[in-house]
C-alpha cells in the first residue's frame, strides 16, 4: 500500500507540474508549484519512513490529497481565491478520478499503518 500510496502522490504531483509546463501562471502556477513539491516531498516520505514518521507521513498525504481535490472542486463551483476552473480544462476529468483513488489509497494506508502501530 505504501507503494501505491507513492505512485499516487506522484501522479497529482506530476499532474500539477505538467499544468506549470503547459503554461499555468499567476497564484494558480504558485499554488502549483507548492502542491508538486508537497506530492513529491511525500511520496518520498512514503516510501523512506517507518513508525511514528511513516504514520505521520501517511495521514499528511491523505489531509494533502483532500485539501487538493477540495480546492479544485470549489474552483470547479464557488471559484477558489478568485479562480473559476471547468471540466473542460487540461487534465480536470483526470485530476478528479486520480485524487478520488488517491483518497481511497491513502484512507487504507493510514488505517493499515495505525493498526500495524496498535498491533506491535
Amino acid at each position: 500500500m505504501r507503494i501505491l500510496s507513492a505512485i499516487v502522490l506522484v501522479l497529482i504531483a506530476g499532474i500539477h507540474l505538467f499544468l506549470i509546463f503547459d503554461g499555468v501562471g499567476g497564484l494558480l502556477g504558485v499554488m502549483f508549484v507548492l502542491n508538486a513539491i508537497a506530492g513529491f516531498v511525500l511520496a518520498v516520505g512514503m516510501l523512506a519512513l517507518h513508525g511514528t514518521w511513516l504514520r505521520l507521513a501517511t495521514v499528511l498525504s491523505l489531509l494533502f490529497v483532500l485539501a487538493s481535490l477540495a480546492a479544485l472542486l470549489l474552483a470547479l463551483t464557488v471559484g477558489l481565491f478568485g479562480i473559476t476552473e471547468v471540466w473542460t480544462f487540461t487534465l480536470v476529468p483526470e485530476t478528479v478520478i486520480i485524487e478520488a483513488i488517491g483518497i481511497v489509497v491513502l484512507g487504507i494506508t493510514s488505517g493499515v499503518t495505525f493498526r500495524r502501530a496498535r498491533v506491535a
